[in-house]
């Protein structure tokens, strides 16, 4: 009861309460921008975590982290941009329900479930933090192969299109994510003599420019689409607790799914967002208005990747293990401030880390006043003409790419995933697949090889541990439940065409 006490007036310390209102706003606005992903927020404040007290400089990573992930989903909502890469999983349906005239709806579920999403994975972090870090710290290198396999199987779980597209664009996915030198044997590949290659295919400008540039280049070869209505954006969260009380079984999984997937570490919220939209469509009742701006599938990959940013402090706290980049940088600044991760700071500093906890609820009740002051602010590109938001996009786009490695091949890099982009939509390939691809690619790939060489070769470990055959059974079900489904179907017309 002191430590809890003592955490609360550290909390309340004027530097504290300054620090999380300052990083609170400059994560709103950094998520919002394409290119400016949460972990480059975070990467940013180190500097200045150099000159504030130990609670203060850990506030700020916690408050620009989480309100990043959020603020990425609205240029998602607005432009069909996410502004992160975890926004990325559910960016076309909630364009969709903006392209219906259901932007407040769509921004409202943004907000309103990762504030929940968020407090709920603070409270697993205050309650499961020991059991989960237990589980965490028993997943070896065939845990994680079928935890990626699975991830990629959510390319044909989500594609609204024929999956036989979505596995093709899914695989030139993880074509790109073999080119440089960044495999198990050290080898270049697919580098054609570039020095710029050697480094490998970057996420975050590969993203920008399959989502945003292509959208420009559609832009400039379509005739506009009708102007949405040019009204006042009503209440922001009119409706959240109908569509709580409507979706609690979406909620709860995206929550589950969330913590889980964030105290894995190197998952983190990108892995939870694409997983728990995949399951979304596949467990809803209505699964054929998903990507026509369907709730549901919003509800719970928001709900996730908040939830997954909070259990991704688990393994930190308790063993220095990063469970995300963030917590990577935020890792570095404990060790910075004294507050070395370890089972020793829940007993010897106690109050710091229950100091923590009440920065995450702080940050998470907070993400909902600034959130709608932000979404206020944004609404206004709705109303510009789309002559005059193309080229500011364009430019965010070169900005924001630039910024992550200070390196023009990084632009480079943009303008051709724009052109892939384009010509795989225009095709009928989905984009999300080749995202998926290239960001769980590499960790397929490298806990493949790993495994194999611990073996010797055999792939009986892959199937004979609990855990890893549990996650095998899940990824094979994935894997075919379209048959299964095609079948079922086959069976059902067969069954009414004897009735009839």
């Amino acid at each position: 009861m002191n430590a809890l006490l003592e955490a609360f007036r550290m909390v309340a310390q004027q530097d504290v309460l300054i620090a999380i209102l300052a990083a609170s706003i400059y994560g709103l606005v950094v998520g919002s921008l394409p290119g400016l992903s949460a972990t480059m927020a975070t990467a940013l404040l180190v500097p200045v975590t150099f000159y504030l007290s130990p609670i203060a400089a850990v506030s700020t990573i916690i408050a620009a982290s989480a309100m990043a992930i959020f603020s990425g989903d609205i240029p998602g909502c607005l432009l069909r941009i996410p502004g992160t890469p975890a926004s990325a999983a559910y960016t076309d349906e909630a364009y969709a329900m903006t392209r219906k005239g259901q932007a407040e709806m769509a921004l409202g579920i943004c907000l309103w479930f990762s504030a929940l999403g968020g407090i709920i994975g603070t409270l697993s972090l205050i309650a499961l933090a020991e059991p989960l870090a237990e589980v965490a710290l028993s997943f070896s290198t065939y845990e994680y192969f079928w935890l990626a396999f699975l991830g990629l199987m959510c390319a044909t779980l989500v594609a609204r299109t024929s999956p036989v597209k979505a596995i093709a664009s899914m695989l030139i996915g993880l074509l790109v994510s073999c080119i440089g030198i960044e495999n198990p044997a050290g080898t270049p590949r697919f580098t054609f003599g570039s020095s710029d290659l050697l480094g490998g295919i970057e996420v975050i400008p590969a993203l920008v420019g399959m989502f945003a540039l292509a959208e420009v280049m559609r832009a400039m070869t379509t005739p506009a689409p009708p102007p949405l209505p040019r009204r006042r954006f009503g209440s922001i969260l009119k409706g959240m607790i109908e569509l709580t009380r409507k979706h609690p079984r979406q909620q709860v999984r995206g929550n589950i799914v969330g913590i889980i997937i964030g105290v894995l570490p190197g998952a983190g919220a990108d892995m939870a967002a694409w997983i728990s939209y995949a399951m979304s469509k596949r467990l809803s009742k209505e699964p054929q208005k998903f990507g026509t701006g369907h709730p549901e599938g919003l509800i719970e990959a928001g709900a996730s990747n908040n939830a997954s940013l909070a259990s991704g402090w688990v393994p930190s706290l308790l063993f220095g293990i990063p469970g995300d980049t963030i917590t990577a940088i935020a890792i570095g600044v404990l060790y910075m401030k004294g507050l070395n991760p370890g089972p020793t700071l829940f007993t010897e500093k106690a109050s710091s880390m229950y100091a923590l906890y009440i920065v995450f609820i702080i940050a998470n009740i907070i993400m909902i006043p600034l959130g709608i002051a932000m979404i206020r602010l944004a609404t206004f590109v709705l109303r510009a003409p789309r002559a005059g938001v193309m080229p500011v996009i364009v430019l965010l786009c070169a900005i924001g790419s630039f910024a992550t490695g200070n390196n023009l091949f990084l632009i480079v890099t943009v303008a051709a995933f724009g052109v892939i982009g384009f010509v795989l939509e225009r095709n009928g390939f989905p984009v999300a697949a080749l995202v998926l691809g290239i960001v769980m690619g590499t960790m397929v790939e490298q806990s493949f090889v790993t495994s194999l060489i611990k073996s010797d070769g055999s792939i009986l470990p892959f199937l004979s541990r609990p855990i890893s055959a549990g996650l095998a059974l899940c990824t094979f079900a994935a894997l075919l439940w379209p048959v299964g489904t095609m079948l079922h179907r086959m069976w059902r017309r067969k069954t009414r065409a004897k009735a009839a």
